[in-house]
């Protein structure tokens, strides 16, 4: 499937090497460095697995969905910035069934459409890695193609991190998505020849480094600077 725009927001979608590797990190720096350029930024967290309680005892959240919101400056229903939230944390397809639901890719990609009318730039976060299976029948990577959009990809820098990086930049140049940059999310501080695996990676994945984060256990988005990737062109499509 060839990949094609689908508004005519700018926008970038946010995958990693693994989950829990620093993409809502990177969706939220990418926002705030955003706002330098437009007026009207918004994140978007297409299918959100795992929430807890709301402080005021309300409907309970998904932790990423509002880091997400708190960066952009659009403010939008929930609906369309995050339309699949799932209570358990877990494979989304197996958290969607375990709530008696099945994830499509179809209205995923109109709440898309939808929020990038009302923005100028638009930062999708996808769940888990590249290819996390959203259903039986199809995965991250089915909605990125859907999408249209670049990808920026978050290499977790710990053993193994090699593998998944290269397989994870094939899986995007097969389906002919550009990779727009990458982001080191230093993850294992005792890790050996961290600057070997980096300098490998440059070699290697063809795309602008935006950042090269420190390992920071509890790092505060707004402290991590990144390089904007480039602009990809307005399509009216």
């Amino acid at each position: 499937m060839t990949a094609t725009p689908t508004a005519a927001a700018r926008g970038w979608f946010v995958t990693g090497t693994d989950t829990g590797v620093g993409k809502t990190r990177a969706s939220v720096a990418l926002l705030r460095a955003l706002r330098a350029r437009h007026a009207r930024c918004v994140g978007m967290k297409p299918v959100a697995a795992g929430t807890e309680p709301a402080p005021d005892g309300g409907e309970r959240e998904n932790e990423d969905v509002l880091a997400l919101r708190a960066a952009g400056t659009v403010r939008v229903a929930a609906a369309l910035d995050n339309p699949v939230r799932l209570h358990d944390a877990m494979s989304p397809h197996l958290a969607a069934r375990r709530a008696g639901r099945t994830i499509e890719i179809e209205p995923l990609v109109a709440a898309y459409r939808a929020l990038a009318a009302q923005a100028d730039a638009v930062v999708v976060e996808g769940a888990g890695g590249f290819l996390v299976p959203l259903s039986d029948t199809q995965t991250g990577a089915d909605l990125a193609v859907a999408l249209g959009l670049p990808v920026i990809l978050v290499v977790g820098l710990r053993l193994g991190c090699l593998n998944h990086a290269l397989l994870t930049r094939d899986a995007i140049r097969q389906r002919g998505l550009p990779l727009a940059g990458w982001i080191v999310s230093r993850l294992d501080p005792t890790m050996p020849e961290q600057g070997a695996n980096v300098d490998y990676l440059r070699r290697q994945l063809d795309a602008p480094l935006l950042a090269d984060w420190p390992w920071q256990p509890e790092a505060d988005p707004g402290t991590l600077e990144l390089q904007l990737p480039p602009e990809p062109a307005l399509d009216a499509a």
